[in-house]
């Protein structure tokens, strides 16, 4: 920036609506110094208030306390004609602060009964426009209070959620206060009587526009009384009777615009409205089954109104108020907003149906009605766009939650609607939802963050998304002190981060960094928000690189944070997932030991396995899991009471879903790897919850619980209990049926531990009956079991490749029974020198069953390319077992599975033999 500065400014043109244009401003008006530097407090007063016009109230209050010429000019009053409260917390205590900024306040928005409460305190007497939401609890007295303080209200809207403890007295407070009213919008009252709606027509002589939505019962007969108003919206309320509106409704004089959407008015009731009222000229009637299912409709004459329905074609309907020939198709709210045309009474149409249009799509797309979808994705979706270019700020804010909720199809899954999502990519809305996302408006950024958000859980919109540089704008968002801006930005990176090709660039956008400061930003009170980061932070951490990042910026401190303080179950749950997650990576980053070190850590996990929320439970189970991998961690979490929460677990999961049975069994798995904990969890009770979870339907269940059986089995009185449990069975029906090779292999080196001797050797001494009995039993159980292990090795033999490897040494032949034999996930598999140990010893077992099927384990566990091979490898080679495996090779009596099998782990050894100087 040598010579000029380009900057943004806001603009008022017609009807105050603000626009963006640039400034060019030269070098010398910002008291360009000449070693370069900007002198900003000589900026002109002009300027500096032109800056302030952009920035939020926040924002502008921390700017005005950087120097005394700024803090006056931080008050000047046009910038204190609007406040927008429904982001902050706003309580007597606040207001009274703002009071001596508030004199000239024209319009307020707000957020809650709180806030409500404390609008009085602004001492704002020169209030023209209050527009609440969140209002159900806000009363008649509070709401009487309010009007009886702000005689020069001009406009009044609460909505769109109901106003459930508001009554018709309230209004007839409004109507006795409030004689400039010009606009009245109350949605979800319960009554509007009579004597309310009188007491408007006797008391606002200039009330034009009154909307009375989602209300339960309507005096309709009074309402004709009210003899000055123009626009009138009845959308949503029930119990109407319309034979009574359409005998009185066309009588008042000045009406131009009607809106009876979401209703059960049907075909009689419109014909007599559109031939009867002389001043009608549009009537909407959007979403009204009645009216749709009757075959009438397609016949009624309009008499020159336009009549908008679903089954009109609403861009060619509103095209015919123009003269212009111009002003056609979807383009038509844009080329009237650009117009110069200076028709008054055309412009307060537009306006209005700016206004109940983006109501109406919002309440349509939130009830989700059937059959919509022709709706949609021809003119619902197009219009929501129009809509979202408005100057008035609450119907883009409405039109930006509108594309974000009727994209939804099951909001707990977090489905969408393909067709309608791909519909507002394609007509350029993602680009739009940016522009809006980058406003100054927190409302805005806050509902364009929301869809854009629900839209990239489809992978072709947040391809989209991030391609129009949507990633850079979320991750500056995610930074904003707004906390509603921060959530629904924190959201759109959970659902970009899903994608792999995304997460990079989430990293280099500083988005890891935004997502963590946001957890200790908002540790206390904003579930939504920690719950957004969490998951955000859970899908980045599945990458390596990111993971690395995460824990760099403090991320495994604050997510701990969340999982040991945090009650909501939604913060649990991703909090879980995200240490799950970042422990996930075994070797390649230390991550899994940093979570283990970090205090709590293990304890808080080892607590949310007890959670009500079988979500919770998954996932924290789950980063026991990966936990569990390193050694230190193993221990640590036996040590906080793991093994006894891990069984409880075990025991209470037999009809809940997968998830939580392969992760439950997992974590048991993980545990088992040490013997003390094995022998800890089968006398626990352990053994028969993982039986149990063997006979899953589910093939990863039946990984984890065939590994952790084979994992207690190696303790013989563990594989005592697996027999005495009914465990045989079930190993033998994981051996045979299972469609997980890993599920098959390890229950058939469980039940190799369990018949492979040490059982008979450690068998407690009974009485001379009962022996015998037992000695029935385990013999029974052993013959089921060979069979089924020598099946299963069978499975894995080629005849032809077997002959000719017996009958040659060539590396092709082994390598031919080696690619059959392969089970690539036992590659992953990390075992012990007491299990190797074991499987050595086993080769000389007299079972020529055992034989093959120890030879078999170890080719599994010393092919190379193995994670853990060269460690197996170096095992065996200091343990002697390249002598046991020659003479396996060699002795007659070996069958020729065992034979071929222990000449491949010879070759095996051989090889890494050879390497492993170099590793």
């Amino acid at each position: 920036m040598t010579r000029r500065v380009r900057r943004k400014v806001a603009k008022k043109g017609k009807d105050d609506a603000v626009s963006l244009s640039y400034l060019e401003i030269e070098v010398e008006d910002l008291g360009l110094e000449r070693n370069g530097n900007v002198d900003w407090t000589s900026l002109p007063d002009d300027t500096v208030i032109q800056l302030f016009s952009c920035l939020n109230y926040r924002d502008r209050a921390s700017l005005s306390s950087t120097c005394k010429t700024w803090r006056v000019l931080g008050a000047s009053q046009c910038l204190w004609s609007s406040l927008d409260l429904r982001a902050h917390k706003f309580d007597t205590a606040t207001a009274t602060s703002l009071a001596s900024r508030c004199m000239y306040l024209q319009k307020l928005r707000f957020r809650g009964a709180e806030s409500a409460d404390a609008i009085i305190h602004l001492q704002a007497k020169n209030l023209r426009e209050i527009s609440g939401d969140y209002c159900r609890k806000i009363t008649d007295a509070t709401l009487s209070v309010i009007v009886a303080r702000h005689e020069a209200l001009e406009s009044l809207q609460l909505g769109p959620d109901f106003c459930e403890r508001i009554t018709g007295d309230a209004i007839k407070a409004i109507a006795l206060c409030c004689p400039k009213l010009k606009k009245l919008r109350l949605s979800g009252i319960k009554d509007v009587y009579a004597d309310a709606i009188n007491a408007l027509a006797k008391h606002c002589p200039t009330l034009v526009d009154i909307g009375f939505l989602d209300c339960l019962n309507v005096d309709e007969a009074a309402l004709e009384n009210v003899s000055s108003v123009r626009f009138l919206s009845v959308a949503g309320t029930s119990n109407m009777k319309w034979d009574v509106v359409s005998h009185l409704w066309h009588k008042l004089p000045k009406l131009i615009g009607l809106d009876v959407s979401r209703t059960d008015i049907g075909s009689a009731a419109i014909s007599r409205l559109l031939s009867s009222s002389l001043s009608l000229k549009v009537l909407c009637a959007l979403n009204c089954p009645v009216l749709e299912e009757e075959t009438s409709i397609s016949t009624t004459k309009t008499n020159g109104k336009l009549l908008l329905a679903l089954f009109s074609d609403i861009f060619r309907e509103l095209s015919s108020l123009f003269a212009e020939t111009s002003n056609k198709g979807r383009n038509m709210f844009l080329d009237w907003r650009c117009s110069k045309n200076k028709d008054k009474n055309l412009n307060e149409i537009m306006t209005w149906l700016e206004w109940i249009l983006s109501h109406t799509l919002l309440r349509t797309a939130e009830s989700n009605p059937q059959g919509l979808d022709n709706f949609w994705l021809k003119q619902g979706a197009a219009l929501l766009l129009s809509l979202m270019q408005s100057s008035q700020e609450d119907v883009q804010e409405r039109a930006a939650t509108g594309l974000a909720t009727f994209v939804v199809i099951d909001d707990e899954n977090a489905s969408i609607d393909r067709g309608r999502a791909e519909a507002v990519m394609r007509d350029g809305g993602i680009r739009l939802l940016l522009n809006l996302a980058k406003s100054w408006h927190e409302g805005l950024q806050s509902e364009a963050a929301k869809a854009l958000a629900n839209l990239s859980v489809n992978a072709n919109v947040a391809k989209a998304v991030a391609e129009e540089g949507g990633i850079n704008i979320l991750a500056a968002l995610a930074r904003s002190m707004n906390r509603l801006v921060a959530e629904e930005a924190a959201g759109g990176l959970w659902n970009l981060s899903v994608g792999e090709e995304h997460k990079a660039a989430i990293a280099e956008a500083g988005g890891v960094k935004a997502l963590v400061d946001l957890i200790f930003k908002w540790s206390s009170g904003g579930d939504g928000v920690l719950e957004r980061a969490a998951g955000a932070l859970a899908n980045l951490a599945a990458d390596d690189k990111c993971s690395m990042e995460v824990a760099i910026v403090g991320g495994v401190h604050a997510l701990v944070m969340l999982a040991r303080n945090c009650k909501f179950e939604g913060v649990q749950e991703q909090a879980a997932r995200a240490l799950a997650n970042l422990a996930s990576h075994g070797d390649s980053n230390s991550n899994n030991a940093a979570v283990g070190q970090e205090v709590g850590a293990l304890e808080a996990l080892v607590q949310l396995t007890r959670s009500p929320h079988e979500g919770v439970r998954q996932e924290a189970a789950g980063a026991l899991w990966n936990l569990s991998f390193d050694d230190r961690n193993r221990e640590a979490i036996a040590a906080a009471g793991g093994v006894e929460a891990l069984v409880t677990l075990a025991q209470s999961c037999s009809n809940a879903s997968p998830g939580l049975q392969e992760r439950a069994a997992g974590a048991l798995w993980g545990l088992s790897v040490s013997e003390a904990n094995s022998i800890a969890i089968g006398r626990e009770g352990g053994v028969a919850p993982l039986i149990a979870l063997a006979r899953s339907d589910a093939e990863d269940v039946h990984e984890t619980a065939a590994g952790a059986l084979w994992n207690l089995a190696f303790n013989h009185s563990n594989a005592l209990r697996i027999v005495e449990e009914g465990g045989v069975p079930a190993l033998v029906h994981l051996c045979s049926s299972s469609l997980s090779k890993m599920a098959r292999f390890m229950a058939a080196l469980a039940l190799a531990y369990m018949f492979d001797g040490r059982i008979d050797e450690f068998a407690p001494m009974s009485s001379s009956s009962e022996s015998t009995s037992k000695s029935v039993s385990l013999d029974g159980a052993r013959r089921m079991a060979l069979k089924h292990i020598e099946a299963f090795i069978r499975t894995f033999s080629n005849p032809q490749a077997f002959a000719a490897a017996a009958a040659s040494s060539a590396p092709a032949a082994l390598a031919q029974v080696t690619e059959k034999a392969r089970i690539q996930e036992a590659g992953h598999l990390r075992c012990s020198g007491a299990e190797i140990g074991r499987f050595v010893s086993m080769l000389r077992n007299s079972s020529s069953i055992l034989k093959a099927c120890a030879a078999f384990a170890l080719l599994q566990f010393t092919i190379p390319g193995g994670r853990h091979a060269v460690h197996h490898a170096s095992l065996m080679q200091g343990g002697g077992a390249a002598r046991v495996l020659r003479a396996a090779a060699a002795a007659a009596t070996s069958p020729i599975e065992a034979k071929i099998f222990a000449r491949i782990v010879l070759r095996n050894l051989e090889h890494h033999h050879q390497v492993e100087p170099s590793i």
